[in-house]
């Protein structure tokens, strides 16, 4: 049996990632994965993504959670990084 934490590292997005996924879409983590897993084997995937991440960031600033919203910095740079289409 697979527990969540295989499924994540079988998705090629960390779990920060996944959670940045499940924040922008109210969803959750299992679901996340599942999506998350989907939209990084493509180019407009991985695109949307990093879109999904800046709007969380967006969204922490808004709401004056500015720890949050560094974290989530931390978390798309770390994105782009690995993820050259996402560019």
């Amino acid at each position: 049996m697979l527990t969540i934490q295989d499924c994540i590292e079988l998705s090629d997005l960390t779990e920060e990632e996944i959670l940045a996924i499940a924040e922008h879409e109210h969803v959750p983590e299992m679901v996340a994965v599942e999506l998350g897993n989907y939209l990084v084997h493509t180019a407009s995937g991985e695109k949307k993504i990093k879109r999904m991440i800046a709007d969380d960031i967006a969204h922490a600033k808004e709401t004056g959670n500015v720890k949050h919203a560094a974290v989530l910095k931390t978390v798309l740079k770390h994105y782009v990084e690995h993820h050259s289409k996402a560019v």
